[in-house]
């Protein structure tokens, strides 16, 4: 009766101690801030890893996200992803600029004034949100081209982007994309109620600002150095969320860092053009390995995976499928000149079809997304190596004389061990064998090989005026 009394006592303690610290995580969801951090090129990755951060936010009722941004810019398609998260999110959102020293150039500013507040630390800055066209082959001084092939954009950063208010010098795609960008940005300038002329500005005119300045024009709501003084501030504030007007109520909120997960990590790794284009080169050389050796099974496997790899990479990114077709193109010419040698033209055509393909595959210009020409030169003289000198070996030794197997014994000659008319013995590559004839042969003639019947060779004798070279070992 004692053993049961304490069994239930223990029990009784348990189930209050779980219910206690049920409450206690519950109610401490419910009170954090979620920080994100933003340090590099918006892109793909970016955009997958701030939209689960969202989603967590508001499965855990965070009472706040901020998002800590130093970044030159990135592509417009990942950019608008962001920001169509943000503005659909329940939880309110703080983008802040920091730490010293940071920017928010180009798509870093439109997701700063789509924001639900909006700041910088001192001594940083943001603007210059000028587009900058995709397509055609990049320029190697950039500012100054504005002929793009498409009409299609990405943001850019501040180092990227140039005066661009005499639109006499634009061409009508060029103007396309700047009175979209510009429109868009004004529509999230009058969302959260911030300086619209001047966001405008940013994209026309490629205008910068540091954070005072900022403040004063009425494009940020604050600057903080750190987040104890970013929540102090914010304290109070009323928000606009899903035509909701709510009091933020930031004060003794714990910040909990929302790291990248292995996902969000790997697509990062795989959406860099640079490990793109080499995962597209290994999966091509790979297969390319497997088809000539068949049975090979390991450059078929990795080559297999790179080439998926690739695939869903670049199917991310904006490529140019010309650039694309390029690259195979030159990579077949190459493989040509080893198989049929045209005095280096099909080699040297296949490089430089490599190379074009190459620059020009990466179909954007924004900060980030270019593939480094050292990569391109690389592979383009290890592949010009490899295929037109060692697949070249290769083939010239499959031309050359057999000298192992039962293939060699053709056109071989030997010597006769007996007089026979029809079956005999002679002997062949220091070895004995039986043999057929149709002709006399007698004893110590020199004989040639000139079938195969299983293990009997048909010979017939050689002319005695006959060069011969041969052993003609005797037995």
């Amino acid at each position: 009766m004692f053993v049961k009394a304490k069994t239930s006592i223990v029990f009784l303690l348990l189930l209050t101690m779980g219910i206690l610290l049920n409450t206690v995580s519950a109610n401490d969801t419910g009170r954090h801030v979620l920080l994100l951090t933003i340090e590099d090129a918006i892109g793909p990755a970016t955009d997958d890893y701030i939209e689960r951060a969202l989603q967590k936010a508001e499965q855990n009722n965070a009472s706040l996200v901020v998002i800590r941004m130093d970044t030159p810019g990135g592509l417009d398609t990942a950019m608008r992803g962001i920001i169509k998260n943000i503005t659909s999110s329940q939880v309110p959102v703080v983008s802040w600029v920091a730490p010293t020293g940071s920017r928010a150039a180009s798509a870093g500013t439109y997701i700063l004034y789509a924001s639900h507040i909006a700041a910088m630390a001192p001594g940083t800055n943001l603007g210059a949100a000028t587009p900058v066209a995709i397509g055609g082959f990049p320029s190697t001084d950039k500012g100054k081209s504005d002929k793009p092939d498409k009409a299609d954009k990405t943001a850019d950063s501040a180092d990227d982007a140039g005066p661009v208010d005499k639109a006499d010098d634009m061409d009508a795609s060029k103007r396309k994309s700047i009175n979209d960008a510009a429109a868009y940005i004004r529509g999230l300038a009058e969302l959260r109620g911030r300086n619209q002329d001047w966001a405008e500005k940013a994209v026309r005119e490629a205008a910068s600002l540091q954070a005072s300045e900022a403040l004063k024009l009425n494009v940020i709501d604050l600057i903080a150095a750190n987040m104890a003084e970013l929540l102090q501030k914010i304290n109070g504030r009323e928000v606009s969320i899903l035509e909701k007007t709510i009091i933020l109520e930031t004060e003794g909120l714990l910040v909990r860092e929302f790291k990248p997960d292995w996902r969000s990590r790997l697509l990062s790794v795989i959406t860099n053009p640079n490990i793109a284009y080499i995962l597209l080169l290994v999966g091509i050389y790979g297969l390319i390995l497997e088809f000539s050796n068949p049975g090979a099974i390991v450059p078929g496997t990795i080559g297999a995976i790179s080439l998926l790899l690739a695939l869903y990479s670049l199917q991310l990114l904006p490529i140019n499928y010309a650039g694309v077709a390029l690259i195979l193109l030159g990579i077949a010419l190459m493989i040509g000149e080893a198989y049929q040698p045209s005095f280096g033209i099909l080699g040297m055509g296949g490089v430089v079809a490599f190379v074009i393909g190459s620059v020009i595959m990466m179909d954007t210009e924004a900060p980030g997304f270019g593939i480094d020409l050292s990569i391109i030169l690389t592979f383009a003289i290890s592949s010009a190596v490899v295929f037109i000198l060692l697949v070249g070996m290769a083939i010239k030794s499959r031309r050359r004389p057999v000298v192992s197997g039962s293939e060699q014994l053709l056109g071989a000659t030997g010597i006769a061990m007996d007089d026979f008319d029809n079956t005999g013995m002679v002997f062949v590559h220091s070895e004995s064998w039986q043999a057929k004839t149709a002709l006399p042969v007698h004893k110590d003639q020199h004989i040639r090989v000139i079938s195969l019947d299983g293990l009997t060779l048909n010979v017939e004798p050689v002319p005695d005026n006959e060069e011969l070279n041969t052993t003609g070992d005797k037995p």
